[in-house]
């Protein structure tokens, strides 16, 4: 795996999310599709990690599997000490809500609500009410202070997105999970909302998991791990645009020759 010398202080940080042996497969016989194939990672307090791959190779899976979004077939996730596998629908749904935030290349805001009752909206829900100060730090943060009573079709597309980005971080999660956060938005947009993603991560504090298969994208997060046929096959840590460009080019031509 690419590494770099900083690696061995990388690793001594706490572990927000733990994934073991972690497989994925669907249907049986002829028809069977395994999508991850016995992946082990942590991802790490503090980090903002970038999943990335050729289409196909698992990344979304993964990132779906760890976050309790989708079922897996075999081995152990786990967000902070809570062992995924153990929970019933109840308890699983309730851990999603109190200790994962999520953005989606869907923006995902209801339409009737301001922008101020979208962020808040999750927690209004579970009947908690938002810590003042942590959302004012978080509006400012993402550049919101003065679009609070917009609502969606008033602001343009980086806008909502922010909206979006706001509303994961209200709650204060252990761990936000990204799927593809800029794959709406145009080049200036999504330069903004992947600044605001890094900016939680080191300013606030944040842990950050984006699946993405835009390089300049990932090239934002401190680390980036490669999906093939539904494993890990390499990583890179302070990752570059153009480093990561290379390492997917490598992909691509392997897929060819294969």
């Amino acid at each position: 795996m690419t590494t770099t010398p900083t690696a061995t202080a990388h690793r001594t940080t706490a572990v927000a999310a733990r994934a073991t042996e972690l497989s994925k497969v669907y249907g049986q016989g002829e028809t069977q599709v395994v999508a991850l194939d016995r992946v082990s990672v942590d991802f790490r307090q503090g980090e903002f990690t970038a999943i990335m791959g050729p289409s196909g190779s698992g990344k979304s899976t993964l990132m779906h599997c760890v976050a309790g979004l989708d079922s897996f077939s075999s081995g152990s996730v786990r967000i902070g000490e809570t062992e995924l596998g153990t929970l019933k629908d109840k308890q699983l749904t309730q851990l999603r809500r109190d200790k994962i935030g999520f953005i989606f290349q869907a923006f995902n805001l209801l339409p009737t609500l301001t922008a101020a009752e979208n962020i808040t909206l999750p927690m209004d829900i579970a009947g908690r009410k938002p810590d003042p100060e942590w959302l004012k730090t978080v509006i400012d943060m993402v550049g919101l202070s003065d679009r609070l009573s917009h609502r969606p079709a008033q602001l343009s597309g980086g806008q909502q997105q922010r909206v979006a980005v706001a509303r994961a971080l209200a709650s204060r999660p252990e761990i936000m999970f990204g799927d593809e956060p800029t794959g709406n938005l145009d080049s200036r947009s999504g330069a903004e909302v992947l600044g605001f993603l890094r900016n939680s991560v080191r300013e606030l504090g944040q842990t950050v998991v984006m699946v993405t298969h835009d390089p300049s994208a990932a090239s934002y997060a401190d680390r980036v791990i490669f999906l093939a046929d539904g494993r890990i096959v390499d990583e890179m840590l302070s990752p570059t645009a153009d480093g990561v460009l290379d390492r997917m080019k490598e992909f691509d031509s392997k897929g060819r020759t294969s």
